[in-house]
């Protein structure tokens, strides 16, 4: 009887024209971008164009399709309590202890990470899919592997289970990429593809600081980003500077310059804030692609190659400077250089992950989250917003202008097309999609949004569409990210 009864209240007509309307709003926003051909100066029509499941068309009737099916759900029992349950989305952070039950949760990551990379290499090297795309995704899942342990911070009278494992695993993270390139299944374009991505988790880092840590939204840290690859160009071309003092001195200028942003906005919040550093990263920006007799202007500037112990990576070396492959006796190979910096970014990755885990823990991390929560409390406790907000903007710019130099090093040529505002918008995606303030959670959103590109080629014309179809269901389903931010738990007999 109760059945019949909840029957009866569903109303198909609402559900029909309720479907009717989001399927026609689909078409009228995805049709014009998905059926209509710039020809000159005209636009062609085209309803049938491929692929069909892109189509403004075939998404409208799925939105309408879909759309009445979760209208009708919506009003039976089921699907009352489905969404009671769904409304309730917790927010905030989750209090952990990541040394309860070490061992069982190390024993998951070493299997379900170890499955992982054997499907992908099997997949790789029976050619289901590409070779380097599938040697990408195991030292994708071998790199998330060894910074979960990584994130874990160091307590006082504690042992892990990670205190073992670790660095076993990041011995096979360095020696893995070796024994690939070894046997010519890891080449240059997939170096490339992971080196710029780590580069991204660099500065996912860096932005989570400022944004997922103390709760500034900072629309211009590209601009560090830029600071950092310019003092590499320009400091070799006109200061003779190299790699290696690239790599200790630009993250220390970055660093001025997010002091430098940070005083003019210590009493502004939200939009305020936001604009601002707009405008900063917009400055940096303009004045690159104004001042060319410096710069170079849009021309960009050439980057040298990087050195190891005065060896160069080039078929022949310049002055004393003995080449990398003659000194180890190796036939030449461009690549060696792409797999150095691979490696050395791996390194710095994992030890920049370790500087974020600790600062996290320590009072100036628990005074960044006191000023996210409420600035007004937080000042009332005796915390110094000032120091807090330099800090935190001093320390985020490090990590740009860390990851500054080595996408310099690893393209080989900048520009000021690749510091624009839509980098800023990327960076901030990996943020808030990873989940802001989580370290794990922004690395995993880094290798998503920066390698997908790659495995959609296919369909390159519709890679901002999905990108945004992306973020859109993320914000639906998981509002708090990828992973929810994890606050390490604290006992009164450690802390005495």
């Amino acid at each position: 009887m109760s059945t019949a009864q909840s029957s009866t209240t569903i109303d198909f007509g609402h559900s029909f024209r309720d479907a009717v309307v989001a399927g026609v709003l689909t078409m009228l926003v995805f049709s014009p971008i998905t059926n209509f051909m710039l020809k000159q100066y005209t636009f062609e029509l085209d309803w049938f164009r491929s692929p069909f499941f892109l189509n403004g068309l075939a998404i409208g009737l799925l939105v309408a399709f879909v759309r009445f099916f979760v209208s009708v759900g919506a009003q039976t029992a089921t699907g009352q309590n489905f969404i009671q349950n769904f409304i309730k989305t917790e927010h905030g952070v989750e209090v952990e202890d990541e040394y309860a039950d070490g061992g069982k949760r190390l024993m998951r990551v070493l299997l379900w990470g170890g499955g992982l990379m054997a499907v992908f290499l099997v997949l790789g090297l029976t050619g289901v899919i590409y070779r380097g795309a599938g040697i990408a995704l195991v030292l994708v899942v071998l790199f998330v592997m060894v910074a979960m342990g990584v994130r874990i911070p160091k307590r006082r009278g504690k042992k892990h289970p990670w205190k073992g494992a670790l660095p076993v695993l990041f011995l096979v993270g360095l020696i893995l990429p070796l024994l690939f390139f070894y046997f010519g299944w890891f080449g240059k374009s997939w170096m490339n593809n992971l080196t710029l991505a780590m580069v991204y988790v660099l500065l996912g880092l860096g932005l989570n600081i400022v944004v997922g840590l103390a709760g500034l939204l900072d629309l211009g840290f590209v601009a560090f980003y830029a600071v950092g690859a310019y003092f590499l160009a320009l400091g070799a071309e006109y200061l003779g500077i190299g790699f290696w003092t690239a790599l200790i001195l630009a993250p220390l200028l970055a660093a001025m310059c997010g002091g430098l942003l940070g005083f003019p906005v210590l009493k502004m919040h939200g939009d305020y804030l936001a604009i601002v550093t707009l405008g900063f990263g917009e400055i940096i920006r303009l004045v690159l692609v104004n001042w060319i007799s410096f710069t170079g202007g849009p021309n960009g500037a050439s980057v040298p190659a990087p050195t190891l112990f005065n060896l160069e990576f080039i078929r022949r070396a310049r002055g004393d400077a003995v080449p990398f492959h003659e000194f180890f006796g190796l036939p030449y190979s461009s690549d060696y250089r792409y797999l150095f910096v691979y490696l050395l970014l791996f390194v710095i990755s994992m030890i920049a992950l370790r500087f974020f885990t600790q600062l996290r823990v320590m009072p100036i991390g628990r005074s960044w989250e006191a000023l996210r929560e409420d600035e007004i409390a937080c000042r009332s406790l005796g915390i110094n917003h000032v120091t807090v907000k330099l800090s935190a903007f001093m320390l985020g710019a490090l990590m740009g202008g860390l990851a500054g130099v080595f996408f310099a090093t690893a393209q080989g040529f900048i520009s000021p097309q690749s510091f624009n505002f839509f980098e800023s918008v990327l960076i901030l995606s990996i943020v808030v999609l990873g989940g802001m303030g989580s370290s794990i959670g922004v690395i995993i959103a880094a290798f998503t949004l920066t390698l997908l590109p790659e495995f959609l080629r296919e369909f390159a014309g519709y890679r901002v569409l999905l990108f945004g179809l992306l973020m859109i269901l993320m914000m639906i389903w998981r509002p708090n990210g990828l992973l929810r931010p994890k606050r390490s738990v604290f006992r009164k007999s450690e802390v005495a």
